[in-house]
């Protein structure tokens, strides 16, 4: 008999119970994004993005990542015809938010150890607030609705769309867009599993 999912459960829970979930997740995921960033050792391909955006915009980080957010989820729906959330525009606006307002709080680690140990910890972390967020059962992150669309559109399966995207937005911010971190994570990795919002 197949086990249910740890936060299955989650989908049972009064509406204002749901919403603090959902909440709880974004915040962790910006934190996890933040542990990522400080140990500047990779980021997942999204930031690099939204990194290289800030590059020639005076933007913060989480501006960025906000304006990507709303881009896409206007081109999403008008275009591909998905369906948004409420938790589709919370994540939209959240993430990017706890990304700029945890950045003094977050430590940037002075050796390579700490630094990869703090990296690591942050994608395990990403993993687990992508669960907690999406258990919330109140619409997919921008990037994810993005996915589907695309995939329902072109008949391609769900991690080759993902796949062509993350190479896209990664080439974006490393060449096309000016200078993101040196060792950008492995995108199949953090961005199709852990890296969930988008």
């Amino acid at each position: 008999m197949p086990r249910p999912a740890p936060l299955a459960a989650a989908t049972r829970l009064p509406t204002p119970g749901r919403y603090g979930l959902l909440v709880f997740g974004l915040a962790l995921y910006g934190f996890a994004l933040r542990l990522m960033l400080e140990a500047r050792v990779g980021v997942a391909p999204w930031e690099a993005f939204h990194l290289g955006v800030t590059q020639h915009l005076p933007l913060t980080l989480g501006t960025a990542s906000i304006l990507t957010g709303v881009l896409i989820v206007g081109f999403t729906a008008l275009f591909l015809r998905e369906r948004m959330g409420p938790g589709t525009v919370l994540n939209v606006l959240l993430i990017g938010l706890f990304l700029d307002l945890l950045a003094p709080l977050v430590p940037r680690p002075p050796g390579i150890l700490a630094r990869w140990l703090q990296f690591v910890f942050g994608v395990g972390l990403l993993g687990l607030a992508t669960g907690t967020y999406v258990a919330a059962g109140l619409g997919a992150g921008p990037r994810d609705g993005l996915v589907l669309g695309l995939s329902r559109r072109t008949g391609w399966d769900v991690a080759r769309v993902r796949g062509g995207i993350e190479l896209l937005v990664l080439a974006l911010g490393l060449y096309g867009l000016g200078q993101a971190p040196r060792f950008p994570a492995p995108g199949g990795s953090v961005g199709g599993t852990a890296h969930g919002r988008d």
